[in-house]
C-alpha cells in the first residue's frame, strides 16, 4: 500500500503543462486578479493578514474577523489600453452566529472592439465582459485557528459567446498572536462550468492550492509574508522559446548553465513587506516580489523592474486610502486605486 501511495504522489507532483502559468490556461482566468490596491502592491497576492481589510476576505476567507464589521471598500484597477477591473464588498458579524460574512461583486471589462466579417470589413463591434459575485462567511473554530469559504457565481461574454460558473475558496488560518505569526492553507476556485461558450466543451478552472506565512516584527512597524503557489504543481515551467539553444557547425550544443530545479522553485513564491507607521498604522508602505512573473513577462536582455510592486496607504478621518502598482512588462503595469470605510464611523453619537 506505500509503495503505491508513494508512486500516487509522485505522478501528481510531476504533472506538468508547457504552457505559461502567468497567461493562463484556463477560463475565468480573471478571478485570479488582486481584489485590491493593497494586494496589488504586495506582488498581487496576500493571504496570511488577518485584520479589518474586507477586501482580503476575497482570496481568504478565513481571514474573516469580527474587526471587518461594517466595513465596506471600493476598488478599481486601470490596465493597459481599455482593459480595467475592480471590485466592492462589505462585511458584517453575525453575533448570533459568531461568524463574520461578505459580499461582493468583481468585474472585468476588456473595451469595445472591431467586428469585421471574413475578409476584414468593419460590420460593428461588440464588447467583452466577466463578473463574478462573492458571497462568504468565516469563524474562529478555536482560540488560534479559523476557517472559511467563499462561493462564487461567475458569468462571462466575449461577442455572442457566454459561459456561467460556480467555485469555492476553502481556507485555514492558524494566527499566533503572541508571536505575532499567521500560517494559512487556501484551496481556490474548486468548481466547474455550468454552461459553456461551445457546446460540450468544458474548460479547465484555475484551480489552485496555497500556502503562505506572515510575521510581524516585535521590535520594528514591519510585517513580511511568504506565500508558496500551485502547491497542487510542481512544475510550473514551460517551453520557452528564447532558451533554445542553436547548435554549432559540427551539431554539438553549446555548455548551459540553467539550473531548472532552482528556478522552478523560486518561481513558486510571492515575497512582501508591509512597513507600518504610526500609532494606529495609518499610515503604510508596501513592496512586493513574483518571480513567476518577472520570468515570463520580462523582456530579454532589457532590464526592467517586471515582476515588482509596490504602493502605500493612508487613513484620513474616517476614511483609508490605497494605492498600488504592479511592473508587469516594460509597456507598463496596473495602476490600483482603493477606498474603504466603516459604516459605523457615521452613525451619530
Amino acid at each position: 500500500m506505500n509503495k503505491y501511495l508513494l508512486f500516487s504522489l509522485l505522478v501528481f507532483l510531476n504533472y506538468s503543462v508547457d504552457a505559461q502559468i502567468v497567461g493562463g490556461n484556463n477560463v475565468f482566468e480573471f478571478l485570479n486578479l488582486p481584489a485590491s490596491a493593497r494586494v496589488t502592491a504586495l506582488g498581487g497576492n496576500l493571504i496570511t493578514v488577518r485584520d479589518d481589510d474586507v477586501s482580503l476576505a476575497y482570496a481568504n476567507p478565513a481571514l474573516l474577523n469580527p474587526l471587518m464589521d461594517n466595513q465596506i471598500t471600493f476598488n478599481q484597477s486601470f490596465d493597459l489600453s481599455d482593459i480595467a477591473h475592480g471590485y466592492a464588498a462589505y462585511g458584517k458579524y453575525i453575533k448570533k452566529w459568531d461568524a463574520t460574512v461578505h459580499g461582493g461583486i468583481q468585474y472585468i471589462t476588456f473595451g469595445s472592439f472591431d467586428q469585421t466579417d471574413v475578409i476584414g470589413n468593419v460590420i460593428g463591434t461588440f464588447k467583452a465582459n466577466e463578473y463574478a459575485i462573492t458571497f462568504g462567511a468565516g469563524k474562529t473554530l478555536y482560540e488560534h485557528m479559523s476557517v472559511g469559504a467563499n462561493v462564487k457565481l461567475i458569468t462571462s461574454q466575449f461577442e455572442s459567446y457566454n459561459s456561467l460558473g460556480i467555485v469555492g475558496d476553502f481556507a485555514v488560518l492558524f494566527h499566533d498572536t503572541v508571536h505575532l505569526l499567521n500560517v494559512t492553507i487556501l484551496f481556490k476556485n474548486v468548481g466547474t462550468q455550468i454552461t459553456t461558450f461551445t457546446p460540450g466543451n468544458h474548460e479547465p478552472l484555475p484551480f489552485e492550492i496555497q500556502v503562505g506565512v506572515s510575521k510581524k516584527l516585535p521590535h520594528l512597524p514591519f510585517r513580511f509574508s511568504i506565500i508558496y503557489n500551485n502547491l497542487q504543481r510542481w512544475n510550473v515551467l514551460f517551453n520557452d522559446p528564447n532558451l533554445q539553444q542553436n547548435t554549432f557547425f559540427f551539431g554539438e550544443a553549446p555548455p548551459v548553465n540553467n539550473n531548472d530545479f532552482l528556478d522552478n522553485l523560486v518561481r513558486h513564491f510571492v515575497f512582501n513587506g508591509e512597513f507600518l507607521f504610526g500609532k494606529k498604522e495609518n499610515f503604510r508602505v508596501r513592496a512586493g516580489y513574483s518571480q513567476i512573473r518577472r520570468k515570463e513577462l520580462e523582456v530579454r536582455n532589457i532590464r526592467s523592474l517586471t515582476g515588482f510592486s509596490m504602493g502605500f496607504g493612508m487613513k484620513v478621518n474616517r476614511f483609508r486610502f490605497d494605492f498600488g502598482h504592479s511592473f508587469t512588462h516594460t509597456a507598463g503595469g496596473p495602476s490600483h486605486f482603493s477606498i474603504s470605510t466603516n459604516l459605523k464611523e457615521f452613525k451619530r453619537r
